[in-house]
Formats: C-alpha cells, sequence, structure tokens
C-alpha cells in the first residue's frame, strides 16, 4: 500500500480494482480490474506495452506507447475538489504510438488518449525490448 492510501488521500489497489468491476462486463474497465498494477511511478516518457489482449480485444495485439501529455479527469460541475480518497490512477494521458500491430493504431506520428489506469496495469519496456529479432 502507498503513503498516500495509508493516509486516505487516494484509494488503494483493491479499492480501485472494486470501482473498476463495478463496469459493465466487456467494458475496459472491468477487465482492467482483473489486471494487477505494474507501473506505479509516474509513467510520462517511459515505454509502455498496453494490456491489449482477449477478452478485451478480439485478438492479442501489441501496442506501444510513450505517455506524453496528462490530463486530470474533470470534476462535477458544481464540485471544488476530488473527494477523499481520490481515484488512484484517474486522467488520462497523451500518447504517441512507437510500437504496434493493430491496424486502426499504426507507427508514424499517431496519436491516442489511454487512460492513466490502462497504462497503470501496462509493461514498461526498455529499447532493446522493441527491436525485432532476426
Amino acid at each position: 500500500m502507498s503513503f498516500v492510501s495509508e493516509i486516505g488521500v487516494a484509494e488503494s489497489e483493491e479499492q480501485e480494482r472494486a470501482r473498476l468491476a463495478q463496469a459493465p462486463e466487456g467494458t475496459t474497465s472491468h477487465y482492467l480490474s482483473t489486471l494487477p498494477i505494474t507501473i506505479t511511478g509516474w509513467p510520462q516518457d517511459l515505454l509502455v506495452r498496453l494490456p491489449w489482449d482477449p477478452p478485451h480485444t478480439g485478438r492479442s495485439y501489441s501496442v506501444v506507447v510513450v505517455p506524453i501529455t496528462f490530463l486530470a479527469d474533470p470534476l462535477p460541475v458544481g464540485v471544488d475538489k476530488e473527494p477523499r480518497p481520490g481515484k488512484l490512477n484517474s486522467g488520462s494521458w497523451g500518447c504517441a504510438v512507437v510500437a504496434s500491430d493493430h491496424p486502426r493504431y499504426p507507427v508514424g506520428g499517431h496519436r491516442i488518449l489511454v487512460g492513466a489506469d490502462e497504462i497503470a496495469r501496462g509493461t514498461s519496456l526498455s529499447i532493446e525490448n522493441l527491436r525485432p529479432s532476426y
């Protein structure tokens, strides 16, 4: 458990899983509730392979992104500050696609928006992991 979870500022991983699991089956949020958090630090500028495997997608895809710009979730109208505990992995990341075998997300300047909860469940890679094997 992280320090911010211990003092009640942010939800714990278990609380986040329970919140995500409340989403309807077949949704990204429900799928993410079944996966552990693997990236606990700030992911900006990391190489991250997204968890795009069945049942989330029709077949396994390898999509690697670099999170560049963080976008905070907007607060509901009339609410001045986030209720406590806050969401553990809230917000989204504007990401550049740097490797992909998914036909809708090609490499070459393509940008996508990825939820922070999905980034947190991705796999952090090094540049050596992207080299093709010959």
